[in-house]
Parts: structure tokens; C-alpha cells; sequence
């Protein structure tokens, strides 16, 4: 069938070339406008932090989206009459924004606790209508507001942090792409020895890309799509088209050899269409997996994934041979030349010498993979929030401002919505509240709490907000930055503490959101995990009908990613190299990495189990044998797979590049985790197992294999 396919795509080349063609221009429009529709955060769950959130805003009007104002000055404290008129004058506009519910200032009616010990430093509280990404829209007008000659002034907090996050993801796209291209184009020239084959691949890289985010802007009208999404389907699109673009360009270059141009589209369809098919398929079913979540920033991820792998699916199937027909009189000139790379005799005499001693070979290497991955033992689960943010971004100085000047934790306190049964006022309830007051005050990590009780007086006009008709609200700050293990400590003890019936506390504020998301995702991942093992190794054993190979390349695959995971906690976590990756750790990993890590990683190192296990398998059904097949296997795909994990490696540096923590780190694990499995993992350890494994390999009983048609 494939083979026939690739007859018609020869034939129908001018048809395939115009309709991509007249796609592509479509797609621009769209892809263009696809950052406007896209989301900030990480989306909503049905947990209680995000209960207690919409009771405050049903009963409180006290809603997530607003921002905070610091104001500082080396020469001039906030008594300072010139410091007071600056900050009204500075502040007076922004009361005439119809977005703009109420400010909260030192002056009228804050607290102590808003001002630095020296004086100089000073924040305000901004609360604005709408939901978060609507207030992004009103960012760029407030910060035209918020200029002064006399005071160093920063917007921060929740939406200025994601105003900065969405301009970042954006540069970070421009960047990345600025610099992959030319370096995968000179690594393609150096591979093919030719213009014209190098840049095939890479011009179906980006038409890839650009159909995939038309179709994204189409998807986001009608669900939620994160604004990672944009670096992912990039980053994704780029490295696996020209992946699938190498290996049919490669093997029609080879057929170019032996036959006709029609034919030789034909064979190459044929052969290298089943092995990018079934390597599509696992990467969407890897991607595809992320669906499985609640949380909309990895299920939307998910589908950006699943988009762009299948763009790059159909673009490699139809568009590349469609191409291929056209300019092969430029590949008939390069086609006797011999690759650049590692020549096949090198992949057939080192394939042989581990073949000789295949256990010498496998255990080292598999206790080296093992210790790679220790440190992810060590995993501590958090999501950095200003820090991901590079430090010269406005909203991340304003935040590191008040952590210094001010207190860590100052901007991020534990938040309790209290609901009584009537009004939190009355006498029964205000007892029973300043109980629980008096129990919060006395923990050893709070540094003060804000209440209606709060007896500070010059906290009387904001704390009239804190109460309504049934519910009220209690700040708790604690001595530790959010992420600190005492802190999230802080938050379980609140939720266990004995409630009166009368009413129930629901927490929330930044250290129970993190804690809840990282619950709720990590209650999911096993249930993702399980899903794709089980679906790619089914969908490997109806390529290979063997029991031992699906199990073989799962568990290889698995150990990857376990030393990818060790890498990513030694260098982010741990912050070893950071000077090189040009972050700053915050002693976590961030939560949502390692999912859309092995997410990721098990599709792409799939593909090159895929690659090679589907040419060795052509040379076992000739031979059968199986240590002639592996040595041929790897003459033939050896170069191949270093080639193609070599351009993805360029792609995943040059979006390690991004300012954002969360693109940096997921970039650089990838390229870890190729990096290893296309080295240490196929070129030595596979054939060391298979030769271990030896015919039963290749085992499958005869009656399942009855169930399953042959392909």
C-alpha cells in the first residue's frame, strides 16, 4: 500500500507542491495571530485551593487578578513629603481605570509591615475586575502610568509576572528559531554535502510548524491553550520534521543509486513510510498521554504535541518525496559521494566488538545510567514563580526588591476563606474565630497574621474588606519563602486543624496552590504512564511481532529517562551548571517538567529504537540470524540515527537558550536524554542485549501472532 502511495505522490507531485504550497500562505495568517488567543497560568483543577479562591471572589470580591506597585528610593524616606506626592501623583491615574476595583497604599489605612526597616521601600496593592489574562490586556497601559523622575518604581505579582512570562515565551520562540535553522541547515550541508538536501528537510521543518500553530489558533478558540504550547510546537516541529525529512531524503538518495526517480519515491514510501508512521504513532501516543490531565497547561501542551507530530506525519509522507521529485537531479550529483559521518564499517566493526563481549559491555553501561539518574531521587517538586522569569524582567526586580527590602513570603501569604454559618461577626462565631486566630499566631513559622481581629489601627480601613455576610478572610505570613518545606508544613497543619461545625476554612494563597496542583497532577501520572507503555508496546509488537523487543525497548527507554531525570535534578534542582544555563536555582524541580518530559522523550527515543529495529528485523527475515542482522542493522541505521539525534540535540540547544526556567529545563533535558539514547543506549547497549537475547528476540506465540495481520 505504501508503496503504491508513493507511485501516486510521484505522480501527483505538482498537485501535492501547489495545495502544501497554497496551506502554507493560509497558515501564516493564522499562525501569526495564534499568541493573542493563547492562556497565562496553568489553568484551573477542582481542588481547595482553587475552592477557597472563587469564594472569595463570589463573597469578597477579592479576585486573583491584580498587581503590586513598589516604590524605593536611596535618598528619600516614605515621610518624606517629595516621596508621598510622588507615589499619589503616580498612583491618581490609575483610580480613573474602569478595570481598577480598589488600591491599597501604607497611606490610607496599610500596614507597618508594607514598608521597609530602613523606610525607603514601599509597596501597594492593586486588585483589578476580569480574570487574569484579561487584566494581561490592561498591562501595557498601566505601566505607561506608572513612571516617575523622583522614585525607582516596578509593577509585580500575578499579572505583570504572566504579562512577562507571555513576552518572554514569545522572544523566546524568535530566538530559538533564529538560531536552530542555520545551525541545523550547516549540520544537513555537512551531512549531505549539498544545499538542496540540507534545506528540504528544513523548509518542511517550518511548514510544519506553521500549519501546526494555524491549526492551534483554531483549537484555542474552543478550549484552553497554554502559552507554552507556542515554544513546544516549535521546539517539537522543527526537530521531529526534520527528522522524518533526514531519514527520506537518506533513503531515497540511497535508492536514487538503483533505480528511476518514480521507483525509487516508490521504495522509498514503502520502506522508510512504515518506520515513520509507527515512529509518529508513539510520539502521539506519548504526547497524546498529556491529554489524560485536568490541569490545562499539560493537557493543552498535549495537544499542541499530538498537532505537530501529525503535521509532520503527513508533511513527511506527501509533501518530502513530493519535493524529492522535483530537485533530484540535484541529489543524482551528491548521491555517489560517501556521508561525512562515521563511515558504515566503523558501525559494522563496533557493533561486532560489543557483540564479542556483550555482558562486559551492558552491565557498565547500565549502572552508568542508573547513577545518572540517582539525584532524581533527591526530586523536590515545586514551580518557581518570579524566579522563572529571567532577572532583568521588570516584574521579577520588583519581586526580589520586596523579598530583600522588605521579607521573603511578604507577597505570597497563606490565605484562608472562612465560612460560618451567619454572620462571622456574631458572638458564637467571633469566639470560635479568635480561636483559631490565637492558634495560627502561636505557630512557630508565622510572622503575623491579618484579620478582622487584627488590632492594628492603621490596618482599619483595608481589614474592612476582609469580612461579608457569612464568609471572611485571614492572611498568614510565614518566615520561609513559599516554596520552603515549612511553609507547605504551615498549610497542612491549617487544614488539620479541629473545626467547629459551624463553619469550615478552605486554604489557599501560593504555597496550597502549588501543593494541590503537584497533588492532583501527580495523582494523574501514573495513570499516563501506564497508558503509553501500554499502547506503545502493543503498537511495537504488531511492528515486530515479538514479546521480547516491545519489553526490551520500554524498559530502555524507561532507563533514559531516568538519567535524564537525574540530570535535570543535578543541574536545576541543584543548581550545578546554572552559571553556564544562565539561571538561578531555587532548589526545586519544577513540577510540570518531568511529566512533559517522559512525555516527550519516550515518543523520540522510540523513533530510534523504531529506526533500527525495523532495519535489522528486513535483514533477519532474509538471514535469520540474529547476530548478522544487528551488525547490519547498525552499518545501515548507524549513521542515520546519529545524524537525526544530532540536528534534534541542535534544536533543544538552541531553545535551552529561552529565558524561561520551564522551556530552559525541558530543552536541555531533551538533549540530554537524545544525546544518551542515540549514543550509550543504541549504539552499545542495544546490541549488547540483542545479542544476549539472541533468537528469542525474536519469540512471539504462534497464537497471538495468528491474531495480528503481518505488516
Amino acid at each position: 500500500m505504501l508503496y503504491r502511495i508513493g507511485q501516486l505522490t510521484y505522480r501527483l507531485r505538482w498537485v501535492i507542491i501547489v495545495v502544501w504550497a497554497g496551506l502554507f500562505v493560509l497558515s501564516l495568517n493564522f499562525a501569526l495571530k495564534v499568541p493573542s488567543l493563547l492562556q497565562s497560568g496553568f489553568g484551573d483543577m477542582d481542588t481547595e485551593s482553587r475552592q477557597a479562591l472563587k469564594l472569595l471572589a463570589d463573597k469578597l470580591n477579592i479576585t486573583e487578578s491584580g498587581f503590586i506597585i513598589v516604590f524605593s528610593s536611596l535618598d528619600m524616606t516614605i515621610d518624606d513629603p517629595r516621596y508621598i506626592h510622588e507615589m499619589e501623583s503616580v498612583m491618581a491615574p490609575l483610580n480613573k481605570l474602569p478595570e481598577i476595583i480598589r488600591m491599597d497604599t501604607f497611606y490610607d489605612g496599610g500596614t507597618n509591615e508594607m514598608i521597609s526597616p530602613d523606610r525607603r521601600t514601599v509597596y501597594a496593592v492593586v486588585s483589578m475586575r476580569g480574570t487574569i489574562d484579561e487584566a494581561i490586556q490592561s498591562v501595557p497601559k498601566i505601566e505607561n502610568f506608572i513612571q516617575s523622575d523622583l522614585l525607582d518604581i516596578w509593577i509585580t505579582g500575578g499579572v505583570p509576572i504572566f504579562s512577562d512570562i507571555n513576552n518572554a515565551s514569545e522572544n523566546d520562540l524568535r530566538r530559538g528559531e533564529i538560531i536552530a535553522i542555520p545551525l541545523v541547515l550547516t549540520a544537513l550541508i555537512f551531512v549531505f554535502r549539498g544545499l538542496v538536501p540540507a534545506a528540504v528537510p528544513v523548509a518542511m521543518g517550518v511548514v510544519s510548524v506553521t500549519c501546526s500553530l494555524a491549526i492551534l489558533y483554531f483549537v484555542a478558540q474552543h478550549t484552553g491553550v497554554s502559552i507554552f504550547a507556542l515554544n513546544l510546537v516549535s521546539f517539537l516541529g522543527l526537530g521531529v520534521a526534520i527528522d522524518y525529512s533526514l531519514l527520506i531524503v537518506s533513503r531515497y538518495r540511497d535508492k536514487l543509486k538503483l533505480c528511476s526517480g518514480e521507483e525509487a519515491i516508490a521504495q522509498t514510501i514503502g520502506t522508510a513510510g512504515e518506520v515513520i508512521i509507527f515512529s509518529g504513532l508513539t510520539s502521539i501516543l506519548g504526547l497524546g498521554s498529556l491529554v489524560l490531565f485536568d490541569l490545562m497547561m499539560l493537557r493543552s501542551l498535549g495537544i499542541g504535541g499530538v498537532l505537530v507530530i501529525s503535521t509532520s506525519l503527513i508533511v513527511s509522507m506527501t509533501l518530502v518525496p513530493a519535493v524529492l521529485c522535483i530537485v533530484s537531479g540535484r541529489f543524482k550529483s551528491v548521491s555517489g559521494r560517501d556521508q561525512p559521518t562515521l563511515s558504515s564499517r566503523y558501525w559494522k566493526v563496533l557493533t561486532t566488538l560489543v557483540m564479542r563481549r556483550p555482558i562486559w559491555v551492558a552491565v557498565p553501561i547500565i549502572c552508568l545510567l542508573v547513577v545518572l539518574g540517582i539525584p532524581f531521587l533527591n526530586i523536590n517538586l515545586g514551580s518557581p514563580w518570579a524566579s522563572m522569569l529571567p532577572v532583568d524582567a521588570p516584574s521579577r526586580q520588583g519581586w526580589d526588591v520586596v523579598s530583600q527590602e522588605i521579607g521573603i513570603g511578604e507577597l505570597t501569604p497563606v490565605v484562608i476563606a472562612a465560612q460560618f454559618d451567619g454572620n462571622p461577626t456574631s458572638q458564637t462565631n467571633i469566639l470560635s474565630f479568635a480561636e483559631i486566630v490565637k492558634n495560627l499566631e502561636n505557630h512557630h513559622t508565622v510572622k503575623r497574621v491579618e484579620s478582622i481581629l487584627s488590632p492594628d489601627k492603621s490596618f482599619q480601613t483595608i481589614k474592612q474588606n476582609y469580612a461579608g455576610t457569612d464568609t471572611t478572610m485571614i492572611r498568614v505570613f510565614s518566615h520561609y519563602d513559599p516554596l520552603d518545606h515549612r511553609s507547605k508544613d504551615l498549610v497542612q497543619d491549617i487544614r488539620n486543624l479541629n473545626l467547629d461545625p459551624n463553619f469550615q476554612l478552605l486554604v489557599t494563597g501560593a504555597t496550597a496552590d502549588l501543593m494541590d496542583s503537584v497533588d492532583a497532577m501527580y495523582k494523574d501520572f501514573p495513570k499516563a504512564v501506564g497508558f503509553v507503555i501500554a499502547t506503545v508496546y502493543f503498537a511495537l509488537f504488531v511492528l515486530f511481532r515479538s514479546v521480547i523487543l516491545p519489553f526490551k525497548a520500554v524498559i530502555l527507554n524507561m532507563m533514559s529517562i531516568f538519567a535524564s531525570y537525574g540530570a535535570l535534578v543535578y543541574i536545576f534542582q541543584e543548581g550545578h551548571l546554572q552559571n553556564i544555563f544562565q539561571f538561578t536555582s531555587e532548589g526545586v524541580t519544577e513540577a510540570t517538567v518531568p511529566i512533559l518530559l517522559f512525555a516527550i522523550i519516550f515518543g523520540l527515543s522510540m523513533d530510534y529504537e523504531i529506526f533500527l529495529l525495523s532495519r535489522i528485523k528486513e535483514f533477519y527475515q532474509a538471514t535469520q540470524d540474529n547476530a548478522v542482522s544487528v551488525a547490519r542493522g547498525m552499518q545501515d541505521t548507524g549513521p542515520l540515527i546519529t545524524n537525526a539525534a544530532l540536528i534534534l540535540v541542535l534544536v533543544a540547544v538552541s531553545f535551552a537558550s529561552s529565558d524561561i526556567v520551564i522551556i530552559k529545563a525541558l530543552a536541555v533535558g531533551t538533549a540530554i536524554a537524545v544525546f544518551l539514547d542515540a549514543t550509550i543506549v543504541r549504539t552499545l547497549l542495544v546490541p549488547a542485549l540483542m545479542r544476549i537475547m539472541d533468537r528469542w528476540n525474536w519469540w512471539a506465540p504462534s497464537f497471538i501472532i495468528r491474531l495480528f495481520p503481518k505488516i
